[in-house]
């Protein structure tokens, strides 16, 4: 089942994706820091922030696997074949 925050990741353009990536990068950064240095209300916010980036990456993947053109697909599916063999 598709929670709320994944179904408003599918309406961002891939601009506004990649920014949201940066964005929650340089957000998960600043809470690590200030856990470190004196520590947070709530450290489950950083679960919600490493899950937040997970989301979008995972989104993005998504989208750069469905632009990929049929050749592309046939070469990656070698490469994965390929590293399972090893």
């Amino acid at each position: 089942m598709a929670t709320k925050k994944y179904i408003e990741l599918q309406d961002f353009s891939d601009a506004d994706l990649a920014s949201e990536i940066s964005q929650t990068e340089a957000q998960l950064k600043s809470l690590k820091f200030d856990h470190a240095i004196k520590g947070l209300d709530n450290p489950m916010s950083l679960k919600e922030v490493r899950r937040d980036i997970s989301r979008l990456k995972t989104e993005a993947r998504k989208r750069e696997l469905s632009n990929m053109t049929n050749d592309q697909k046939a070469m990656r599916s070698k490469i994965v074949a390929r590293r399972k063999r090893k």
